[in-house]
């Protein structure tokens, strides 16, 4: 098990930084757009995640689970509940009550109580909580948010600033929110909520689109009960949710991938996602979405050959060869006096003449055909495949070729 040295960290010195700082910021003013904005003097300081830095994914004291097969955590997952609460995942040194229908891949270490993680892990578990939590009160506390669309983020582009929802609640479901950093690099948003944050509708999902040097990791957003992303699954989200009251990524049901860069921090009751993308650096990474093997169909070589018009039976009469391929290698030999008739709708096509009968070819497979006559027969040959066509003729009959 990872073992782990405590750090001391001073929560009530960071947050009276925090809001000193954001107390210096200016009143809200009109992007250049004309449309409404925070407008700083200088942008708000990013908060402090302490030990949560690293986390994708942290459950609160209730556990994170996935559903969905596609579902992937680029950073460390965690939970000061029950290890049995971790469902759906995988990492590197174990599975948590995964099944074929759910799977879920976690690449950093997931920190959980035994027996699926250990008494360091889950003491670590602990300090991450109280992290999150001295962040989510930092968040909250700093001064001077505006709600710039009266509860409804769809639709805005938004500066650096502090932004606060008059009702307790903002929605992002009319069309998708656009951060501008404006050139910094520094830039930082803080949202702040006393009840729930919305992501897209259940028909439709929503998007923050991060422009001019804009970064999900300076994006937070501090939701006072739960939230709840794109609940029809897609979109991508973006920065760090600190919720109170837990959190949910799509549905049942939908394999489109959500999408958040950022983390998702629970306080105090569970996060669940079905077919979820989680990034904690916030740096989208590309997802590769590996598409079931498709087992060929193999078909069985055919060889045939006729050497008298008596020993060929298959097809009664005049000692005709007759082939209908479908599928895969053909060899046809003919060197008797009968018929060989071949339509070849398969592969490789090989029919060699050395007798005096006639043989009719009607190729539109994909695969080489080579047809040789030797004989004395006559050879016609219909080839419409896209392959090459090798017509050997040494007989004394005249052969056609189409």
């Amino acid at each position: 098990m990872r073992t782990f040295t405590n750090k001391v960290m001073n929560g009530i010195g960071i947050l009276a930084m925090g809001a000193f700082i954001a107390s210096c910021n200016s009143p809200m003013g009109l992007s250049t757009d004309g449309q409404l904005a925070a407008s700083r003097v200088i942008s708000p300081v990013r908060s402090s995640l302490g030990l949560a830095e690293t986390f994708a994914v942290f459950g609160g004291g209730a556990g994170v689970t996935n559903q969905g097969t596609r579902t992937m955590i680029d950073g460390d997952m965690g939970t000061t509940g029950a290890s049995t609460m971790i469902t759906g995942f995988h990492s590197a040194t174990f599975s948590y009550t995964e099944t074929p229908l759910n799977i879920g891949a976690v690449s950093g270490y997931v920190y959980t109580n035994a027996p699926q993680g250990s008494a360091s892990d889950f003491e670590y578990s602990k300090l991450v909580a109280a992290d999150a939590l001295v962040a989510f009160n930092d968040l909250a506390s700093r001064p001077d948010g505006i709600d710039p669309g009266a509860g409804q983020l769809g639709g805005l582009t938004l500066v650096p600033g502090v932004y606060k929802s008059a009702s307790g609640a903002f929605l992002l479901t009319g069309s998708d929110l656009t951060l501008d950093a404006q050139g910094d690099s520094e830039a930082v948003w803080v949202f702040q909520m006393a009840s729930s944050l919305t992501v897209g509708t259940p028909l439709a999902s929503r998007s923050v689109i991060l422009v001019n040097g804009a970064k999900a990791s300076n994006v937070f957003w501090q939701v006072g009960s739960a939230a709840t992303i794109n609940g029809a699954g897609g979109g991508a989200m973006a920065g760090t949710i600190i919720a109170s009251a837990g959190m949910t990524f799509s549905t049942a049901g939908n394999e489109e991938l959500s999408v958040l860069n950022g983390k998702a921090l629970s306080l105090f009751a569970a996060i669940t996602m079905v077919n979820t993308a989680i990034n904690a650096d916030g740096i989208p990474s590309e997802v590769i979405v590996e598409e079931p093997a498709v087992e060929p169909i193999v078909v069985p070589a055919v060889t045939l050959t006729g050497i008298t018009a008596a020993s060929v039976v298959a097809v009664p009469g005049d000692g005709f060869i007759i082939v209908d391929n479908d599928g895969g290698l053909v060899t046809v030999t003919e060197v008797g006096t009968g018929t060989i008739d071949i339509t070849n709708d398969g592969g490789i096509l090989t029919a060699t003449n050395t007798g005096n009968g006639i043989m009719i070819i009607n190729s539109d497979a994909t695969g080489v055909v080579t047809v040789t006559n030797t004989g004395n027969g006559r050879v016609t040959v219909n080839a419409t495949g896209a392959a090459a066509i090798t017509v050997t003729h040494t007989g004394d009959e005249d052969y056609v070729y189409e």
